[in-house]
């Protein structure tokens, strides 16, 4: 099916790198964002292994590269800011604890808005109301009023996916809540910091701290994490999220009364459960999946921006290898795409349980298996050969790259 009409929802970073694939495949892209513009700052994101392949074969590696953090490497420090353990951006080949590449996820999702914008629809401030597929489309009812028919309709709108629960069910059968809340904001760099990201983890309750630098040299990104149990908190209630997070970080020492005096003057603050998305299914129908509205890896596996891109090129290169029968092609997609996932998932959780706090009465924890852990961590970075798709429709790069 030439020109297959498809619509994205999401315009954060795996709608963009979708949209960007489909469009290559030969498909008609439209992306509708709920929120008016592009979100700036946020969370650092990294990309390592198959995932920094996947930037090069876009032929944004130069545009991505130009915008990341630039952060030599990490410093993990005691209450008193004396450095424990130093980690730095060339270890592992740039693969380590911090990658090589890591970017702002608003600077990301620019660049890649900035790739895509000529040749794929986007409608910011809208989303979508309802949807009906039958065996040849979707038709699709927008918030705004309009009505539109699609053959296929992508959800890449994040761990809070609406489109995931209007067609797959409510979060509470896919969500799984790892323990901790994670929150980061930007301040004003008044902290000294030169490229390096440092961390203070208080290990009697698990609670952390940390300052990273970005290519703003008058800015930092800050960020808490603590303990929870439970989360009930509303996404969307900013007031009561920062009432959490002073009630939760109350008495952590190093930097952090500091950091927290900066809370009311933040213009991006973000406070969200640890949490993974598990399905046994990424698609209905015509329906599909993407990034963390299907597979959350949560930030404690640092890959969630990774299997958003790694999943862009493989669905939509399924799809046109499927000659887009959306059958076919949402089953080969997840066939290559699920081993890699539950590889990353896995990971997210041990670092989870990393930082909890021990039970009084609990037993001593084993020892590491050293070699067990190296393989699984090479296979959630480099555990998945892409295909080269040959004989399918690519346009290949954007001229502007």
């Amino acid at each position: 099916m030439s020109g297959s009409r498809v619509l994205v929802a999401g315009a954060s970073v795996a709608g963009p790198a979708l949209a960007h694939w489909l469009r290559r495949r030969g498909a008609e892209v439209t992306v509708v964002e709920r929120v008016p513009c592009l979100r700036p700052g946020g969370q650092a994101v990294d990309a390592r292994g198959v995932a920094r392949e996947v930037i090069r074969r876009m032929g944004l590696d130069e545009a991505v590269r130009a915008a990341r953090t630039d952060t030599a490497g990490a410093h993990t420090v005691d209450v008193d800011g004396n450095v424990l353990e130093t980690y730095r951006a060339d270890d592992d080949g740039g693969d380590g604890y911090i990658a090589e590449i890591e970017i702002l996820r608003g600077d990301l999702s620019q660049v890649l808005y900035d790739d895509t914008c000529d040749g794929v629809e986007y409608v910011f401030g809208d989303r979508i109301a309802d949807l009906a597929q039958d065996a040849d489309g979707v038709d699709v009812t927008f918030a705004s009023g309009g009505k539109r028919r699609f053959d296929l309709v992508v959800g890449a709108d994040g761990l809070h996916s609406a489109l995931r629960a209007a067609v797959f069910g409510p979060r509470e059968k896919f969500v799984r809540h790892l323990g901790l809340v994670l929150a980061f904001y930007s301040v004003p760099n008044e902290f000294g910091l030169d490229r390096w990201f440092v961390e203070y983890q208080d290990q009697e309750s698990a609670r952390a701290a940390g300052l990273r630098p970005i290519r703003d040299a008058t800015r930092a990104i800050a960020m808490f994490t603590f303990p929870a149990t439970g989360f009930d908190v509303d996404y969307r209630d900013v007031e009561g999220q920062k009432r959490l997070l002073r009630e939760q970080t109350a008495g952590l020492g190093w930097l952090a009364p500091r950091i927290l005096a900066h809370l009311d003057d933040t213009p991006d603050f973000y406070l969200d459960q640890v949490a993974q998305v598990v399905m046994d299914r990424w698609s209905d129908g015509r329906v599909g999946l993407i990034g963390d509205a299907a597979y959350s890896s949560s930030p404690m596996s640092g890959a969630g921006t990774g299997l958003a891109l790694v999943g862009a090129y493989l669905l939509a290169g399924e799809l046109a290898a499927a000659q887009w029968d959306p059958k076919a092609g949402f089953a080969g997609y997840e066939a290559r795409m699920r081993s890699f996932v539950e590889a990353n998932q896995e990971i997210g959780r041990l670092h989870a349980e990393s930082r909890a706090v021990p039970r009084p009465d609990a037993e001593p924890a084993p020892e590491p298996d050293i070699e067990a852990l190296t393989a699984l961590i090479d296979r959630a970075i480099n555990g998945l050969e892409l295909p080269g798709y040959a004989g399918v429709p690519d346009s290949g790069p954007s001229p502007r790259n």
